[in-house]
């Protein structure tokens, strides 16, 4: 992430990642017709916590290739995504996070949406959970369809 992005997440109160580590720029590519090259921002090394919430599988529409064998950290195979929800009262507030039962998700909070939103930063896209969608192996039908609405 950039400084300028750092220093926003700090002013905001927002949490949920750790690290902030500079990193260094060994070699920046002329991309266009450009001439001059350009002096990229700082950037930080940061990891998303992990952990702080779970995915609700009752009211997410996920496939996976073997049944849950850890009630806790629920790692399995994930094949597709189509949709998801968090479980209730197992959010601890970070605004940025990896839940458990889902493969390489960040999901963030709508703070976290809102402080993008104010600042302006872009380069990142953000998907409501609910039409978050990722299958391995298409064409073919989602998962059946949750009972309650995501």
């Amino acid at each position: 992430m950039t400084e300028r992005m750092a220093e926003a997440f700090r002013k905001e109160g927002l949490k949920g990642l750790s690290g902030f580590h500079p990193v260094e720029i060994l070699r920046v590519r002329k991309r266009g017709r450009r001439k001059s090259l350009l002096v990229p921002p700082k950037y930080l090394c940061v990891s998303p916590a992990f952990l702080s919430a779970a995915v609700d599988e009752a009211r997410s529409c996920i496939r996976r290739s073997e049944p849950i064998s850890c009630t806790y950290c629920r790692v399995t195979g994930v094949d597709a995504t189509y949709g998801f929800s968090i479980e209730e009262g197992s959010w601890n507030g970070d605004d940025v996070f990896r839940p458990r039962g889902s493969t390489g998700k960040v999901v963030v909070s709508e703070r976290f949406e809102r402080c993008v939103t104010q600042h302006g930063f872009t380069n990142m896209e953000l998907t409501p959970t609910e039409k978050f969608v990722l299958d391995f192996y298409p064409p073919r039908p989602p998962p059946s369809t949750p009972k309650a609405s995501a």
